[in-house]
């Protein structure tokens, strides 16, 4: 187990928060048409269980998972599927992926809910079951499936929970207006995972300066009443809310190489997944919506809005005022790490927490690339760890070994290399181009073991069998001669 002192490199940067966090959260009004991909999760994509023409209820499964890591999806509102086809997607960079899309009747009739059962009185496995009806999923970005992250640390013991607050990019403010308006129901969800879990305490992580939020989650800790909770700061530095770096900077441990945090007793999810475990617990809502920040220079009146799963980005930019006349670039995510798309006719899926309508203000200024100087800023700022100015010279290279041995797989993207490189070198792009490779490199070294082990594992199984099979002979020569 290693441990640090605190966190490496990272970026002071201006979090632009004031923009969105001026207007309390919202609902976003409910959409005409919405359009659900069903791989808007990590894992398998889920199978559709409706048809064309059929009418379906709020929070009516749709599409069921198909293997272990795959998640339900569920109707964001009543109405009639008018289409199961491959419509544009956000995540795919507005590549067409299968879609459910559904009419809204504008009625919300909605689907009977469970009955509701104390979730003290579940075991941890009866917990994990039901939570894996809600179709929740991880709302930080990644979208891994809930039940499939819980289920892959039963055996992880002791275990501590994380909760992570920590917004990872300027501009996201969806999980700091939830943990200012929806506290509660954070830490319902903290309490409900503990018990899925079987960990024994909760650390809810937020960066310092987040005042109303620190607030709104003492009160609700307090109210609880469960001495396992307890709330931390970490400093405001840019990527604070990775989760390697969260638990870093909160607990002073290195997850290690090639490991999950659970490797080290931990196990760390957003405060937006907790909320929704509590509303899929607590209500029987499943996940049909998400806080999504709607933000930039670009638009009118920037906020957050509580959006149903599958409305467009252009209905979202309209309840946000509009667009100003500065648009530049359109961004899912943060200002660092997001996707830029390639319009705004796009559906909110599991993993919008954001939206960026971009100006050339808001985007750092890129000139024409140069040399590498050697100058060491991007290992200054990388908060892996890394060398980038070597995984760029290996890349340039395609030295798979070498990228491999300098820990290529472990950047996390973050993109502090680029920011701080006075050479404007794309080190991002270059390492994004090159992970696919040496993951592809990986996987054939792994189909390469297997292969051998069936191999040896054969040969082993035969000569047995020719030793059983001597042995068997030897013995009825031997009976043969004493009789």
């Amino acid at each position: 187990m290693i441990r640090r002192s605190g966190v490496h490199g990272g970026l002071q940067l201006e979090a632009h928060n004031e923009r969105s966090t001026a207007r309390p959260l919202r609902r976003a009004n409910p959409p005409a048409q919405l359009v659900l991909p069903v791989d808007q999760h990590a894992g398998a994509p889920a199978r559709p269980i409706v048809r064309e023409g059929e009418r379906v209820l709020h929070g009516q499964p749709i599409a069921e998972p198909t293997g272990q890591v795959s998640a339900w999806l569920h109707a964001p509102a009543s109405g009639r599927i008018i289409a199961i086809e491959p419509r544009p997607a956000p995540h795919r960079l507005g590549a067409p992926t299968l879609s459910i899309v559904i009419e809204n009747d504008q009625r919300d009739d909605r689907a009977e809910p469970s009955p509701s059962i104390a979730f003290e009185q579940r075991s941890p496995a009866e917990l994990l079951e039901q939570i894996a009806r809600g179709g929740v999923v991880g709302l930080g970005g990644a979208a891994f499936p809930l039940a499939a992250k819980l289920d892959s640390v039963r055996a992880a013991r002791p275990l501590t929970l994380l909760l992570n607050g920590a917004e990872c990019e300027p501009y996201i403010t969806c999980d700091e207006m939830l943990m200012r308006e929806r506290a509660e129901e954070i830490v319902l969800g903290a309490r409900i995972l503990l018990h899925a879990s079987a960990a024994s305490a909760c650390a809810i992580a937020l960066e310092a300066g987040s005042t109303l939020a620190d607030a709104a989650l003492r009160t609700a800790i307090a109210n609880a009443h469960d001495e396992r909770l307890r709330l931390v700061t970490v400093p405001n530095i840019y990527p604070a809310g990775g989760e390697r770096q969260l638990i870093a900077a909160v607990f002073g441990l290195e997850v290690p190489y090639d490991g999950l945090p659970a490797d080290i007793g931990l196990l760390c999810h957003n405060v937006g997944t907790a909320a929704a475990v509590a509303q899929w617990i607590r209500d029987g809502q499943p996940l049909t919506s998400r806080i999504v920040t709607v933000t930039g220079d670009c638009v009118r009146e920037p906020g957050n809005l509580d959006v149903r799963l599958g409305a467009s980005i252009r209905q979202l930019i309209e309840q946000c005022g509009g667009y100003t006349d500065r648009a530049s670039r359109l961004i899912m995510g943060g200002s660092l790490m997001g996707l830029a798309l390639p319009d705004d006719d796009l559906p909110v899926i599991k993993a919008t927490n954001c939206i960026i309508a971009a100006s050339h203000a808001d985007l750092q200024p890129r000139d024409r690339e140069l040399p590498c100087i050697r100058c060491g800023a991007c290992s200054e700022a990388c908060p892996a760890m890394l060398l980038p100015q070597q995984l760029h010279w290996f890349s340039r290279l395609a030295d798979l070994q070498a990228l491999e041995a300098h820990g290529l797989m472990d950047c996390i993207e973050c993109g502090c290399c680029d920011y701080v490189c006075p050479s404007q070198i794309p080190l991002v792009e270059r390492f994004r181009e090159t992970k696919p490779l040496l993951a592809r490199r990986r996987a054939e070294r792994a189909d390469a073991r297997a292969a051998r082990e069936r191999f040896e594992a054969r040969a082993a199984r035969l000569e047995r069998i020719a030793v059983e099979q001597r042995a068997a002979l030897a013995h009825k020569r031997r009976v043969r001669r004493e009789d």
